[in-house]
């Protein structure tokens, strides 16, 4: 007999929640794991003594970890969602009859927070990881990957120098027949400051810049689809965006021009668990920022009473003054130098004693000076004008200069040292750790964990996303780790050998050296009786 459903909806009824969502939903298992009552005592200054109630700051980063988890960035559409979904209401404490707050509560509230209640947070997910066994510590990888801003290439604004204006600008930029004189999308408001709209760049900046624009816009008239409106040369050094005045021009190879930030991500390589992460404008170098890096990686592993050892990153990190760094810290750096990196002239050899250099025909070239050369300690080196005088291959050496000059890194022991790392077995090995370790989490974290693009506005409310999208990464690896190692036995059988194991060795220790205290015997009754021991 054919059946048909007719639904009408019932005056009363009778309903909860934790009936419907099963045992092993992700989100029941991620509300039983994650603990934030923390929160209360945190936030509680950011909140007045009187007015209406604000949203419970436990349910806003409830509703923020669930947007990078289901990788929604629109506050809009995360509400949306959070109201279809039984287990979602569920994880955050809401029944299906309440209304969920508004979607401009939690930006209000995202920019009421500072970073480090975020940071909070982190570190809080970052310690259930560690209590777990999940990070060892003493092998970190770094990498830097560009997010990009919550504004448009079309927006940009010309940077003006601070007289002549019109006509600096009118010499200044050749404009190609694709191209407008006015943004092509114009901005509500300019939120850039003055400073930043005044053009900073030297008069060699700005030379270079006229001539690759000319170059430019020649080749630009004559390619496919020119009229385009994303078709234009842009620069860090005469544009800027009044929408988000952090955000910063940046470009990969074979890819467009964008409003980007820079993402820094330090990895631990035993289960890629994300020890740390920090927004930075684009048009920054690696190499700066590594230092920044070190330090918080390493206060945070010290605190979890880890030990690292080694720092593995791509080039973009190497520098004389890195190399020093850590090994100043204790830290065995495996960065691989650019290839402008040399470790010294053609033919010269280097006299370690007496710290000068011999020249193809014996003649010394000695140290002389330091000198900071475009933000590099560089070491000086001159032979004396009578030695290069009559010299035989004068013209191919110095050609129309009286003396051999050699400037070069101050750090060339360093470089050496880490040189011989990075091409050493072991150099190998963490080169092809670091491709599977980093590389991978910042793919997961740009396809899947909401870090496309931020939705934000400023450098910290990208710190904030970021962050955000490291702890959804964190828990969800946490929760499989805890997963599998309950279903396999195997972990809790090796935790109790290595127990005995440690055991056994501290009472021999003891029965060698005829040590005797009731403490110790009672102790081993009790773990004998367990079955430790």
């Amino acid at each position: 007999m054919q059946g048909k459903k007719n639904y009408q909806e019932k005056l009363f009824n009778s309903f909860q929640l934790s009936d419907r969502v099963p045992q092993e939903n992700f989100y029941r298992r991620l509300k039983n794991a994650l603990n934030l009552d923390f929160l209360y005592k945190l936030t509680h200054d950011f909140y007045g003594s009187s007015g209406q109630k604000s949203i419970d700051p436990v349910v806003f980063f409830k509703l923020c970890l669930v947007g990078y988890l289901e990788n929604i960035i629109s506050d809009r559409k995360l509400i949306e969602h959070c109201s279809m979904r039984l287990d979602i209401l569920y994880f955050i404490g809401y029944d299906i009859d309440e209304e969920l707050p508004w979607h401009s509560t939690i930006s209000r509230t995202r920019q009421l927070f500072p970073v480090d209640v975020f940071e909070a947070v982190f570190t809080k997910v970052f310690t259930l990881c560690v209590d777990a066994g999940m990070v060892s510590g003493h092998t970190q990888a770094i990498d830097s990957a560009p997010v990009n801003a919550n504004a448009s290439m079309d927006s940009l604004e010309l940077k003006v120098p601070e007289e002549e204006l019109e006509t600096h600008l009118r010499k200044l930029r050749h404009i190609s027949e694709g191209d407008k004189q006015q943004p092509l999308r114009k901005a509500k408001n300019n939120n850039a400051p003055k400073t930043q709209q005044k053009l900073s760049a030297s008069k060699s900046e700005l030379q270079a810049i006229n001539s690759r624009n000319k170059k430019w816009a020649k080749e630009q008239n004559q390619r496919p689809g020119a009229k385009n409106k994303g078709s234009r040369y842009t620069s860090n050094k005469t544009h800027y965006s009044p929408t988000d005045p952090d955000a910063r021009i940046s470009v990969k190879p074979g890819k467009a021009r964008k409003l980007n930030y820079r993402s820094q991500l330090s990895v631990d390589t035993a289960h890629h668990v994300i020890t740390d992460i920090k927004a930075y404008r684009a048009d920054g170098k690696d190499n700066q920022q590594l230092i920044n890096i070190v330090r918080r990686v390493k206060r945070r592993l010290w605190k979890s009473t880890l030990y690292w050892e080694n720092c593995i990153a791509d080039t973009g990190y190497s520098s004389g003054e890195n190399y020093d760094f850590l090994e100043k810290q204790g830290l065995k750096s495996f960065i691989p130098p650019h290839g402008t990196y040399k470790g010294g002239p053609e033919n010269f050899i280097y006299i370690e004693k007496g710290n000068y250099w011999l020249c193809p025909q014996g003649k010394k070239v000695t140290f002389r000076k330091q000198k900071l050369e475009k933000g590099t300690l560089k070491d000086n080196y001159f032979t004396k004008r009578s030695d290069c005088k009559a010299c035989p291959i004068k013209q191919q050496c110095i050609g129309k200069s009286h003396e051999k000059r050699i400037s070069i890194t101050a750090y060339r022991k360093q470089y050496q040292r880490n040189n011989q790392r990075v091409n050493s077995p072991q150099g190998n090995y963490m080169k092809a750790k670091r491709q599977s370790t980093v590389e991978p989490v910042f793919g997961t974290l740009t396809q899947f964990m909401g870090l496309r693009k931020v939705n934000t506005i400023g450098l910290r409310q990208a710190d904030k996303c970021m962050h955000m999208s490291a702890i959804a990464y964190n828990l969800k690896k946490y929760l499989k780790f805890i997963t599998n190692k309950a279903k396999s036995g195997a972990t809790n059988l090796a935790f109790i050998y290595y127990k005995k194991n440690r055991l056994s060795k501290l009472y021999s220790s003891l029965s060698r050296n005829l040590i005797f205290h009731p403490t110790l015997w009672n102790l081993k009754i009790k773990t004998a009786k367990s079955g430790l021991y």
